[in-house]
């Protein structure tokens, strides 16, 4: 319990087997809320033509001028539990309450059966178990941001939540941090340049491997 709000820690991992002959490599983005990661994630997809999104679904609403089928598939919490009775999810978690985001099986095989590198940008909890199901064949990279003052700083000038919700997103993101060790690679985002620079770096590695 976070200031009245139950963090709701549901996951499931599926033993993931691709239908195609071999797995190919995928490229793990997560980070606390407001640390940057899809602007780095948009960086990158700009730079290598190689990489492809995979476009995660979830049950929050649609902020700002995100495009349902672009940047998520925004589902009610019944179509999304439908597609978990499917056996639909690489992996899935109940952030929030009622507050679901899921890799959906059929964005990576779209992905790889172009050719392409997967690149996810999920929670901090999804990209530990989607480093655990891809092992060697993925990079996992986690964004943190240079301080948890900063973070809510972005987060208040995002002007896309309400106080409340971003105290519950400041009080997450310090659990959230605690998961850093457990990825492939740390950058912390206190200049963007910078950080795209660094990025641009691993990845290149990681796809001429």
């Amino acid at each position: 319990m976070v200031d009245g709000c139950l963090l709701i820690d549901f996951r499931t991992t599926i033993n993931y087997q691709p239908s195609t002959k071999k797995m190919n490599k995928v490229i793990i983005f997560s980070a606390p809320s407001g640390s940057g990661k899809t602007t780095l994630v948009k960086y990158c997809l700009g730079v290598f033509p190689e990489l492809q999104f995979s476009i995660s679904a979830t049950t929050r609403a649609l902020r700002g001028e995100e495009i349902h089928g672009k940047d998520y598939f925004f589902l009610s919490v019944e179509e999304f539990k439908n597609l978990i009775a499917e056996d639909a999810f690489v992996e899935y978690e109940e952030v929030y309450q009622d507050k679901f985001y899921g890799t959906l099986k059929s964005e990576v095989e779209r992905i790889w059966q172009e050719g392409k590198v997967v690149i996810f940008d999920v929670d901090v909890k999804g990209g530990v178990n989607l480093k655990k199901i891809f092992g060697e064949n993925a990079l996992s990279i986690f964004i943190a941001p240079p301080s948890i003052d900063e973070l809510e700083r972005r987060l208040i000038s995002r002007a896309t939540d309400d106080l409340e919700t971003i105290k519950t997103r400041v009080a997450k993101a310090k659990e959230e941090m605690t998961y850093a060790e457990e990825f492939d690679q740390i950058i912390i985002n206190d200049d963007l340049e910078t950080a795209q620079k660094e990025i641009e770096r691993i990845v290149r590695n990681f796809i001429e491997e």
